[in-house]
């Protein structure tokens, strides 16, 4: 069949009942938005398409209506396997509802898993998720009791080690956004920063004898685009969505720059780069001592303390020999974070999301700045799941079980902490409401004993004190100037971790205005390096 050109509003009345959905999309970069838009519109008019089922890679929307939120109806959707639910809020009632049934996947593994539907491979075998929730022993990636029906994740035996089989997909729907089509339907990717996992999508539908969709910004000539520059060959395309001008807002935020964090990486000189002295910028400073002094290949997490870390190398000299990675696809360049998370400023090189978790996967980061939202006293964390709220876990599981060195970032207690830097010391104003480290976590994303198994280096960097994995749990290692060990410490954890007989203070540099402009090798005496 020749592709056939057709609006948005055709689009959806094509997609069948029971239809098994692969979606491309990372947060508003190569999002569909207006078919999905009116795919929600016919199913609340019609009752069509129903019960769907919806296979995602990342998080895609804007934490708001926009996305997955478009799948939020009542008997809609069937199944949702997500790596990311932050973004889609509007999901999160109905997934407690046993409305559908809910899976959240690493991101990795997803997106590899529509290159593997696309050579029809049964399942996909690969030791991420081991020891987390996502481990059939555990929970097997469940969010919800309407997915104790179905196991899509068990473990198998390869060489005498462990592995998750992964249950691949059959999609018969493809739902994508480029930029150009032509008129043979080759699709270009022009004005979106990523490509994702679109190839891998089309060729999943097509090969499985499904149908392609594709919404394009413009329809051009047949001739007129660069084979090169295709990403999504023709013969793979059954439908070209032409947007409509009301349609175009969604169309690539991630091209619009978010000016704080911005204007803040992008300088070269590092005098023109001013964090203020708080504890964000202690947690960073800590944090950034873990880097080594020769060149670095580093990921940097989503939010403000793995953010910061990137600022503090660039104002204190220490980022010369930096390659950033993002895992939707970019080398190099300056990541941005917020609702442009996955982008970055003028990046060395971009490739498709499955080949860049090839390079996780097997070892490619040197470190990587996660952030720390709650600790047991095994090491576990958790950043995925706190009572109904589901963040997901996105590229987590895949990067902290295969990159050597891990830094978690983030402060000592929650909910409404107030504290001060002066004097070369820390001061607690006012403590948070909510313990980080607890007996057990909620859900857990990163398995500490896997960590140790896998003779990794892991670091938990506070504002008050920092740990370190080893084989019985995790280590405090030093505390900051100012802070009482057993009010301050101590006294906000459910469990009293092992003691170090070497505690010390962190360098008190630290907690000073102008620090490592004129040393970047701050501390080397005092940088905790353990094997475990």
């Amino acid at each position: 069949m020749s592709v056939q050109f057709i609006d948005s509003k055709k689009a959806a009345q094509l997609i069948p009942d029971k239809a098994i959905i692969a979606l491309d999309g990372f947060l508003g970069t190569d999002v569909p938005e207006e078919i999905l838009e009116n795919i929600k519109h016919r199913f609340e008019t019609e009752g069509h398409p129903k019960e769907i089922d919806v296979w995602h890679a990342s998080g895609i929307g804007d934490g708001k209506n926009k996305g997955t939120n478009n799948f939020a109806v009542k008997g809609l959707l069937h199944r949702l396997v997500g790596g990311h639910w932050a973004l889609a809020p509007q999901l999160q009632p109905l997934a407690a509802h046993n409305d559908f049934e809910a899976f959240n996947f690493p991101q990795g593994v997803l997106s590899q898993i529509f290159r593997d539907s696309a050579a029809h491979k049964p399942v996909q075998i690969n030791r991420v998720g081991l020891g987390t929730f996502v481990d059939p022993d555990i929970s097997g990636g469940r969010l919800n009791d309407a997915a104790k029906a179905d196991t899509l994740v068990s473990k198998v035996k390869i060489h005498n080690k462990d592995y998750l089989a992964y249950e691949v997909p059959k999609p018969n729907v493809a739902l994508l956004r480029g930029t150009f089509a032509d008129e043979n339907g080759n699709v270009t990717f022009e004005d979106e920063p990523l490509t994702l996992v679109a190839t891998s999508v089309a060729m999943a539908a097509h090969n499985n004898g499904g149908k392609v969709f594709v919404q394009v910004k413009r329809v051009v000539k047949s001739g007129s685009l660069k084979p090169k520059d295709i990403r999504i060959p023709g013969v793979l395309v059954d439908y070209i969505v032409e947007t409509s001008n009301e349609a175009m807002t969604m169309q690539s935020t991630s091209t619009l720059y978010n000016p704080d964090f911005v204007h803040q990486n992008i300088l070269k000189n590092v005098k023109d780069i001013n964090v203020p002295l708080d504890a964000k910028k202690v947690i960073a400073r800590r944090a950034s001592m873990f880097k080594k002094d020769s060149d670095s290949i580093v990921n940097y997490g989503i939010g403000k303390y793995p953010e910061t870390v990137s600022l503090i190398l660039k104002e204190e000299g220490a980022a010369d020999n930096i390659t950033t990675t993002v895992e939707p696809g970019t080398f190099g360049g300056v990541p941005l974070g917020g609702g442009n998370f996955g982008c970055a400023i003028a990046p060395e090189s971009t490739i498709d999301e499955p080949y860049m978790f090839d390079f996780y996967d097997g070892g490619g980061i040197d470190i990587t700045f996660l952030g720390l939202a709650e600790s047991d006293k095994v090491g576990n964390v958790n950043v995925s799941k706190f009572g109904p709220k589901i963040a997901g876990t996105g590229g987590f599981v895949d990067i902290t079980q295969n990159t050597s060195t891990i830094i978690f970032t983030g402060t000592f207690t929650a909910g409404g902490l107030k504290e001060e830097v002066s004097n070369g010391k820390l001061h607690i104003l006012k403590e948070g409401k909510f313990d980080k480290f607890v007996n057990n976590v909620q859900q857990i994303t990163f398995s500490g004993p896997v960590a140790y198994e896998n003779k990794q280096h892991i670091y938990y960097v506070t504002e008050r004190a920092l740990f370190h994995l080893v084989k019985d749990g995790i280590e405090l290692i030093e505390i900051a100037p100012g802070i009482d060990l057993e009010k301050d410490v101590l006294g906000h954890m459910a469990f009293k971790p092992i003691i170090s007989p070497q505690l010390h203070e962190m360098d008190k540099r630290i907690f000073q205005e102008a620090l490592m402009k004129t040393n970047n090798n701050l501390n080397k005496a005092h940088r905790p390096m353990t094997t475990v």
